[in-house]
Order: structure tokens, then sequence, then C-alpha cells
């Protein structure tokens, strides 16, 4: 009886004792290891605003496409710069016959005697042809700016990847230098690990990295490198340029989450990547080791 009851009090010991063990390991992961649940995954998106203005007459692309770069998105009226065109082709037409006029004039002063012809007037001729000349590559500039535009009518992908949100459509007026529509950059994506200040000391540039999405799926990358600021919310610049310092200061103090930007290694095969979702993101630990916790569970 009394050895009944003796084993049952080493027993109880020794399963208090293993749960303050774990409990402790447990605290140490969650406080120490580089890890974190605040992982975002982040893309290049490139607003697409055109460079000219005028009524889209065509829409080639559906909303969340893929595009390859030099596709077209969306076609601008050309009309009038077609026009802007013509009417540039005419003015180099009319620069370059004034150009040979002025020209043809003062080489035939400039053979004339000159008791015939001034020196003045030889000096007038030679610079009338050589304002001629100037005139025609202004022409020739302002016809290259036309032939640009008319170019320009054609929106086309900067890169490859995917249309997003598309909001506009055909018979919409475009606005010069006005977005009308956004592509992710499909070689871009990254992943940002927002990671406490107290485990910075185990982050190092280069260290592996897990991160596991929401979906279940995995992937694998490397420490690119780590923010070296972020805003202080509680000490912002007064209007004179001082520091305008809060009165107050919270006893309950929060590690800053300072920001690691997370290079990703080749995708998994039919991975679909979406800016925005968020994941998991485990570290190698600064010493070069996996931590203890994933020891233990990947053996």
């Amino acid at each position: 009886m009394i050895l009944k009851k003796l084993f049952g009090v080493l027993f109880t010991l020794l399963v208090v004792c293993l749960a303050l063990i774990l409990g402790r390991l447990l605290w140490v992961h969650y406080m120490n290891d580089p890890w974190t649940r605040d992982g975002r995954v982040r893309a290049e998106v490139i607003t697409i605003a055109p460079d000219v203005a005028g009524l889209v007459t065509e829409i080639a692309v559906r909303d969340n496409q893929w595009v390859n770069k030099g596709d077209l998105l969306l076609q601008i009226d050309p009309e009038h710069y077609e026009i802007a065109v013509h009417q540039a082709e005419a003015t180099v037409a009319a620069r370059k016959a004034t150009l040979a006029m002025r020209q043809q004039n003062a080489r035939r002063r400039a053979d004339i005697d000159s008791l015939v012809v001034s020196r003045e007037n030889r000096e007038d001729a030679s610079s009338a042809a050589l304002a001629a000349e100037a005139d025609l590559r202004q022409a020739q500039a302002q016809l290259e700016s036309a032939r640009l535009n008319l170019k320009r009518t054609r929106v086309l992908a900067p890169v490859d990847g995917y249309v997003t949100n598309l909001s506009v459509f055909k018979g919409d007026y475009a606005a010069a230098g006005a977005p009308k529509l956004a592509v992710i950059d499909a070689h871009s994506f990254w992943v940002y690990g927002y990671f406490e200040e107290t485990k910075l000391p185990h982050v190092r540039v280069g260290a592996s990295a897990e991160m596991r999405l929401m979906s279940g799926q995995t992937l694998q990358g490397h420490v690119e490198s780590i923010a070296r600021g972020i805003y202080d919310r509680d000490n912002p610049q007064s209007r004179e340029l001082t520091a305008d310092v809060n009165p107050t200061f919270n006893w309950v103090r929060l590690a800053q989450r300072v920001p690691v930007r997370i290079a990703l290694d080749p995708l998994p095969e039919g991975l679909l990547l979406a800016a925005g979702t968020t994941c998991t993101v485990v570290l190698e630990d600064a010493r070069g080791e996996r931590t203890w916790w994933d020891a233990f569970w990947q053996g």
C-alpha cells in the first residue's frame, strides 16, 4: 500500500517536472527562436498609366489574365495622333524645301562678284540658310514626337505577370499619366517576415528560411536583407522640426517588429502564389543550426 502511494507521488512529480520542462522549452522557443507568424507575401505591382490621352477603343486583356512582356493591354484612339504625324511630315517637307532654297541662294550670292552683291547680303543669305537648317531640325524633332505619341497609343505590358483588379472599359477616357490598370510582376515575389526585436540577434543575412503558407504549402528561401529602421509612432517630428516626445509612457513594453526581406528559391511546380497572403516564417538560427523545435518535429 505504501509502495503504491509512493509510486503515485513519484509519477505525479515526474509528470509535473516534464510539464515544467516542456513549458520552459516552449517559452524559450516562442521568445527567442527566429520564427514569426507575421509573414506577408509581396510582389512588385506596376501601375499602368498611358503616356497619351484619348478614348479607349480596345481592351485586349481580361482581369487576372497572364500577359507576356510587350503584349497589348489597351488601345487608345489613334486618329488624332495619326493626323498630328501627317501634319509634322508636311512641316518637315516644307522646311526641307525652304532649306534647299536658302542654301541655293547663299551659294549663288557667294559666287557673284563682290561688286554686284555686298558682303552684308552674302552674310544675310548664309544666316538665312543656317536658320532654315535649324527650323528643319525642329520640325524633324516634332515629327519624332508625333510618331512617339502615336506609338504610345498602344499600351503594352512592361513585364511578364498578371493583370489585376481591371477596372477600365472600352469607351473610357484615359488621361495621360493617370493609372488605368495594374500588372503584378510574376518574377518579383518575395516575403516580408516581421520579427520581434528580441529575435533579431538570431537573424542573419543569407540564413535559410522556410515559409509555411496558410494553404498548407511550403516555400524555401533565404534572408536577403534586414530593415535598418521603422517609424517611431510615439515620437513624431513636430512642425518646428524638433522631437515631439509623448509625455506618457506605457509600462507594458511590446517588442517592435522589424521587417526582414526574404528572397524565394525556385517555386514548386503548380504553386499559386498571390501577393498579400500570409505565412509563418521559420529561419535558420544565426549559429547556422535548426531550432530545437524544428529538429524535434522534423527529425
